[in-house]
């Protein structure tokens, strides 16, 4: 059986990409980061995903960016947007990056890739309905890819390990379709950049994905702690 490592995150774009992994034939090796970030819940959600595609592996990988800051995700005296437009989000880089990070990420899943000869790696990259991060754009998954042919051993033979990133060209309303027609499990999702009982509903992340909800006609299965008023007209 063909194997894929699969980067699992706890949000949507992830949960929709390992199921399409799992829709192709691939045997799921998943490993999501604790990186440091504001909250573990999305680390929870990572773990319920990779349940529901049995997962041969779930590797919880930890590495403390927090040292660095420099992000609103990873540094307690940054605070993540709130109440943003939908106009505004993607317009700049937003606080929420966190410097380099899909690169130390795919980095370490390519290592892991190369040690149980997987053939793939799948990553939940997206640069349509995005936040303005530089590191989810198709530019960069190539670049990856041309540097993962020259930096690996099964690369110098000739034995590529395709970085797949099936979304990067998918709207968020069609990402959810997709997920929906997969029977991914929403309902175990996390996406929101606050670790409160709900999601805030507030947050760049919040409104992406509730815009995606609505644009599709499907209702977001997790509770949030205040609706934007676009989303309920």
């Amino acid at each position: 059986m063909k194997k894929a490592v699969c980067l699992i995150s706890g949000g949507l774009d992830s949960c929709t990409t390992v199921h399409i992994a799992k829709k192709e034939g691939y045997e799921i090796y998943a490993i999501s980061f604790d990186y440091g970030q504001r909250h573990k819940k999305e680390i929870e959600s990572a773990k319920n995903i990779a349940f529901s595609v049995k997962a041969k592996s779930h590797v919880i990988f930890n590495i403390d960016l927090s040292k660095f800051g420099g992000s609103s995700l990873t540094d307690e005296n940054l605070k993540p947007d709130k109440d943003r437009s939908l106009d505004q989000i993607g317009k700049n880089i937003p606080s929420t990056y966190v410097p380099a990070r899909n690169t130390v990420f795919l980095s370490i899943a390519l290592a892991y890739a190369e040690t149980i000869n997987a053939d793939s790696i799948f990553v939940g990259a997206t640069a349509t309905d995005y936040s303005g991060y530089p590191d989810c754009r198709d530019e960069y998954i190539k670049a990856f890819q041309k540097m993962a042919n020259l930096a690996t051993k099964k690369g110098v033979e000739g034995k590529t390990i395709e970085i797949r990133a099936p979304l990067i060209n998918m709207t968020k309303a069609d990402i959810i379709k997709k997920g929906l027609d997969l029977g991914a499990p929403f309902e175990k999702t996390w996406s929101c950049y606050v670790g409160d009982e709900k999601a805030c509903g507030r947050c760049d992340s919040c409104l992406l994905r509730l815009k995606g909800f609505k644009e599709a006609g499907a209702k977001d299965p997790i509770d949030y702690n205040q609706l934007p008023n676009w989303y309920k007209n």
